[in-house]
């Protein structure tokens, strides 16, 4: 479980094809290393990857066939920056709102426009998750807690702070860019009761 706050941008050291699937090795500076041990999960772009050789700089993750077809990891290249986040601890502060890890889908940045020293910015929504998302509610967007601005049938619209800006991967979003979405755990669970779960 995680809470959608970034805690570093790390970058891709490399990227190794394992029959099929791949092991990615990712480097940070500001991910506390020191309580990271083999099997734990880190967020990486919003993905939950179970962690694999850590030291106090880097790790290394294997992804499966599926989450590589379901999630923007399927374009992971050496050098390439990832939003970061360590799985909840008991007693740690939840600051964002409860993220699974489990990404719903892929889409794209549609704009990008200052306002203030702020960003606006609207990103394509697949009309299947469309009645998960709702006005003022939370959505994750590769690994980020947002709040939702505004919402329509195939796009919805963030307000994304400077100092959300300068510590994701927002900052080398444009036009196109490709990124992971979860919808909100509420969302998803009320829709399980209903009969009607996100595909």
């Amino acid at each position: 479980m995680f809470t959608g706050i970034i805690q570093d941008c790390g970058k891709i050291a490399r990227v190794t094809e394992r029959g099929g699937d791949v092991r990615v090795t990712i480097t940070t500076v500001a991910l506390d290393m020191g309580r990271v041990k083999v099997g734990d999960s880190i967020a990486v772009n919003g993905a939950c990857l179970t962690v694999l050789d850590p030291n106090n700089r880097q790790f290394s993750a294997d992804v499966s066939r599926e989450t590589l077809a379901v999630t923007s990891l399927r374009h992971a290249r050496a050098g390439a920056s990832v939003n970061l986040e360590a799985s909840l601890r008991m007693g740690d502060g939840l600051d964002g709102h409860m993220v699974s890890g489990h990404v719903d889908a892929v889409a794209k940045v549609l704009s990008l426009k200052n306002d203030g020293r702020s960003w606006r910015v609207r990103i394509e929504l697949p009309s299947d998750l469309a009645r998960f998302v709702a006005a003022k509610g939370s959505i994750t967007v590769d690994g980020v807690s947002l709040t939702v601005n505004d919402v329509t049938a195939s796009d919805f619209g963030v307000n994304i702070i400077p100092h959300t800006y300068t510590r994701t991967l927002f900052q080398h979003y444009r036009v196109g860019s490709v990124v992971n979405l979860e919808v909100d755990l509420v969302a998803r669970y009320t829709a399980r009761l209903l009969g009607q779960t996100p595909t």
